[in-house]
């Protein structure tokens, strides 16, 4: 009868259990590690997304802001008004008018009155369209959200070639209007929270000064 040798035996228990031990870190840590990766990458996708959603937005708004005075006259000497509200317009706020469809003085039809602001409870911009369901039916849209605050700057024009005075308040000399959007981003990992502003210089095209330079 052969002996046994010790030499060719299998693993003891003690041994495979220290093996599946090693084995069991090892995963729980490429388990970590690769949470903590598709989460930074949900993170940084989601912040990409609020970017390109926040910018689209100012591009939105900055078209519109342009078109401000469109059509509108001053009876005095004829020479189309900015088209903004003084009253209603301010750091926060803003209300302008323009007869985009050029044959009313009424101005009801959609688009014609409108105010953005931001809303601090919702994070939002906010559009209201006094016309945007039919002449003296307004409407409140949001254009978008998860943003941190809007704010508006007014660039006053006089005279020839000046250098604009800027007031937190428009005038009638108001021939550009800075929007300012600002995002607070959320944190990745153990990064600082981050805020991204995005500016506009919004040209009025019908002001007394800007239609001067054409």
């Amino acid at each position: 009868m052969k002996k046994c040798d010790k030499r060719r035996a299998g693993f003891s228990i003690l041994e495979l259990m220290l093996a599946m031990t090693i084995i069991l870190i090892v995963l729980g840590l490429v388990m970590t590690l690769f949470g903590r990766s598709l989460k930074t990458r949900q993170l940084e996708s989601s912040r990409t997304d609020a970017l390109t959603a926040a910018q689209a937005a100012l591009n939105v708004i900055s078209r519109e802001v342009a078109n401000s005075g469109y059509g509108l006259k001053i009876e005095e000497d004829g020479i189309a008004d900015n088209g903004l509200v003084q009253t209603d317009s301010d750091q926060s706020t803003l209300h302008f008018r323009a007869n985009i469809t050029n044959d009313n003085i009424d101005l009801t039809d959609p688009g014609e009155d409108v105010t953005y602001y931001f809303e601090p409870g919702t994070q939002s911009i906010l559009r209201y369209d006094s016309n945007g369901n039919g002449p003296g039916d307004p409407q409140t849209s949001i254009v978008i959200n998860r943003i941190s605050s809007l704010s508006f700057q007014y660039h006053d024009y006089s005279g020839v070639n000046p250098v604009p005075t800027i007031d937190d308040t428009p005038t009638a000399n108001t021939g550009r209007v800075r929007v300012t959007v600002t995002v607070n981003l959320e944190r990745v990992d153990q990064a600082a929270a981050q805020s991204v502003v995005l500016v506009s210089d919004v040209t009025l095209r019908n002001s007394e000064y800007m239609l001067q330079q054409y």
